[in-house]
């Protein structure tokens, strides 16, 4: 019997360049050969960022790797994808967009029990660098407790 991994691309950069004040999980318009391509880990989330255009959010900057046995039917690695989320959600996060200093940014793409590809985005504000000094220092004193636990 196979052995299905589990899906789970994260963008690392995200915690530390952003305050993260509000998730959301929303599904994406995806071809047969980008979902393969995910299920396999070829995809890098870390110049990503989303975007409005009219009404919907798209999100930019997705790198999905083309799949090897896609033949001539294979998809553009860096092209804009839609993302689906309720009407409601959608103002939500539009009006909160909007505001200075507040960008849209996602932050992994996970497979449901269900089977269907998701993409967690948040609304983050932009760090200062003392605040990321300190979330070095926060991670520093992590580590080292965990290396004494061991």
């Amino acid at each position: 019997m196979l052995k299905i991994k589990e899906i789970n691309i994260v963008n690392k950069k995200a915690g530390f360049e952003y305050i993260l004040l509000q998730k959301y999980t929303a599904g994406m318009q995806l071809t047969g050969t980008e979902v393969k391509s995910i299920r396999l880990g070829n995809a890098n989330l870390n110049d990503a960022f989303c975007f409005f255009k009219g009404d919907e959010l798209f999100i930019r900057g997705l790198n999905i790797g083309t799949f090897k046995q896609g033949s001539h039917f294979n998809h553009e690695p860096t092209r804009i994808r839609k993302l689906l989320l309720r009407k409601k959600e959608l103002v939500k996060i539009k009006v909160k967009g909007t505001e200075k200093g507040i960008a849209i940014i996602p932050i992994r793409i996970f497979e449901t029990d269900r089977g269907f590809l998701k993409i967690e985005i948040a609304l983050g504000q932009g760090k200062k660098a003392f605040d990321k000094r300190e979330s070095i220092k926060e991670r520093d004193v992590e580590r080292n407790l965990r290396r004494l636990e061991n």
